[in-house]
């Protein structure tokens, strides 16, 4: 179904748009969780296998760079420091219920855990079951890897890391010689219907030298980012806005969070990787890229797995 532009839908009656978003989103969770669920039962006694990808880690090196590994999990080099950002690998996402995982399967292929660097961070934006992914947590396990999280949600990561720590809004924490700082999202970080309380975070990153990486996490539009001051890169999600646009912004409005953050560089993530929403595929690339216009070739690591760095040219004009 068609999703009206936003600034058509802000002249309506406020109490008649949320009723309508929310018939929509109904109307879209109905359509697709219960095929989902099925296609779970039924391959339960068939290993799913979805093809693995090496991830080629050659051009992706600091000051800055970057890999999107698919849906909002994306590989980060900051300074000297590797970041890996929500974690996903698993072929499915949703309920674990004995042998059988209830929820969306992988559309594209995953990143081998075994071709990855050893990860000094972990980056945890909120509980969702697309951003916080317990077989893959465990399969990197690591006693030199740190887990930055969100408020009430370190007792969700496994055990075996070196460190959990959790951050609320505003929360600053100095870690391997990087700044990091929780930022307010326009979201939620339920994992649950009943655990409204656990929290929802982006992240910004910087450098002793004052690089710096925004993480958005997931985020409906929102002026929180236009304090940053600038960021050699933002990395934002640009899909599942239909008709969820109340809490996953559309790439025209990741544009606009993009420039009021003053961002150089723009990676977008969470998109293609699972079938969350309503709008086509290729549909979020092919509008921020519209959105972007002549600057487009600021929109880097487009494709599964293609790595990006910081021009040189940039480095030492810095």
């Amino acid at each position: 179904m068609a999703m009206q532009h936003p600034t058509l839908r802000s002249i309506e009656n406020p109490a008649m748009s949320l009723l309508r978003d929310a018939a929509l989103v109904a109307r879209s969770t109905a359509m697709r969780y219960p095929r989902a669920l099925a296609q779970s039962i039924r391959q339960t006694c068939v290993s799913e296998s979805t093809p693995r990808f090496h991830v080629d880690l050659r051009d992706v090196h600091g000051p800055v760079g970057g890999v999107w590994l698919g849906h909002a999990t994306v590989l980060l080099r900051v300074g000297e420091r590797w970041v890996l950002t929500d974690p996903v690998g698993s072929d499915r996402i949703g309920f674990k219920l004995g042998r059988v995982t209830l929820g969306m399967g992988r559309m594209m292929p995953t990143f081998d855990i075994a071709s990855l660097p050893p990860i000094d961070i972990i980056l945890i934006s909120h509980a969702h079951f697309d951003h916080l992914d317990k077989p893959t947590l465990r399969a990197l396990t690591s006693r030199t890897t740190h887990v930055v999280t969100s408020h009430l949600t370190r007792r969700l990561i496994p055990r075996g890391f070196a460190g959990v720590h959790e951050l609320h809004w505003d929360d600053e924490l100095d870690l391997l010689g990087l700044k990091l700082r929780a930022l307010r999202p326009n979201h939620w970080g339920a994992r649950y219907a009943f655990d409204k309380h656990r929290g929802f975070n982006s992240y910004l990153m910087e450098t002793p030298d004052r690089r710096r990486v925004l993480y958005a996490g997931d985020t409906a539009f929102t002026d929180n980012y236009k304090d940053i001051n600038g960021a050699e890169l933002c990395v934002f999600g640009i899909g599942a806005y239909d008709p969820w646009v109340r809490v996953h912004a559309t790439p025209e409005q990741v544009w606009q969070m993009h420039r009021q953050a003053g961002g150089k560089f723009l990676l977008p993530m969470h998109h293609s990787t699972f079938k969350l929403s309503d709008e086509p595929a290729g549909d979020p690339m092919r509008r921020l890229l519209a959105a972007a216009g002549e600057d487009h070739w600021q929109v880097v690591g487009r494709e599964l797995g293609s790595p990006w760095t910081l021009p040189e040219a940039l480095i030492q004009a810095m």
